[in-house]
């Protein structure tokens, strides 16, 4: 059985929810939804883009990157934004294209926010 290694992040919904910022099992790093935090009132695009840097961050620590990235899962608040989110997961993601997703909710944990975003990712081998 593959060693869990259990990675925290800021949030206070951590220990209240039970969950961890990220998750590494063997060789693949489970980066939970993260949202927009600093960037709560931010434009749709400069969330997307904290959301990416956060996740870019947990992955170092996990010993992965943003370049290894298999499947990402966006979650919308707002349909007419799709496009200009979709245009900040290209930038990062546009050479080695994850298997995505793209979703339209009601609301996500703060009101504020209008992405969250979700990644799972491989460790590369040394």
């Amino acid at each position: 059985m593959s060693e869990r290694t259990l990675l925290a992040g800021t949030s206070p919904y951590e220990p209240i929810i039970g969950f961890s910022r990220a998750v590494r099992v063997g060789k693949y790093v489970y980066v939970s939804g993260t949202g927009p935090v600093d960037a709560d009132s931010a434009d749709p695009a400069t969330q997307t883009e904290q959301c990416l840097k956060l996740i870019a961050a947990v992955l170092k620590e996990a010993g992965s990157s943003i370049e290894h990235v298999v499947r990402t899962r966006v979650y919308l608040t707002r349909l007419e934004d799709w496009e200009e989110i979709g245009r900040i997961h290209g930038k990062f993601f546009s050479i080695i294209r994850p298997a995505a997703t793209m979703v339209i909710v009601a609301s996500l944990l703060n009101p504020d926010w209008r992405v969250e975003i979700e990644a799972d990712a491989i460790i590369p081998e040394a």
